[in-house]
């Protein structure tokens, strides 16, 4: 009774990898992270950008948790009311959401 089994070497014919499989997994790969990642990130930016460039007074927006109303802007700059009579300026670019109208009462 042998406790080890005999082994055979490999003529090699198996080890030569399919360059046509390879590719096209790496293109499958490719386009699955495309549209699973990078089209719906540029999909955000791009109305990210549009919310911020539509920006007037009066709109309710939140800032880092802050709810606030435009009172003032500039390019850079929005200075938003969080109480009555408290305002506080902050970049334009820190905006994450706009409130519908009457959100803050």
């Amino acid at each position: 009774m042998a406790l080890i089994e005999n082994a055979f070497a490999d003529n090699g014919a198996a080890a030569a990898p399919d360059l046509g499989m390879n590719l096209i997994f790496i293109v499958i790969m490719f386009a699955v992270l495309y549209f699973m990642m990078i089209r719906p990130q540029l999909k955000r930016q791009k109305e990210q950008k549009a919310m911020l460039e539509a920006l007037s007074r009066g709109d309710e927006v939140v800032v880092a948790g802050i709810m606030g109303k435009i009172v003032d802007m500039d390019a850079n700059k929005v200075q938003l009311e969080v109480a009555k009579g408290v305002t506080i300026q902050v970049q334009r670019a820190a905006v994450g959401t706009l409130l519908p109208k009457g959100t803050m009462q």
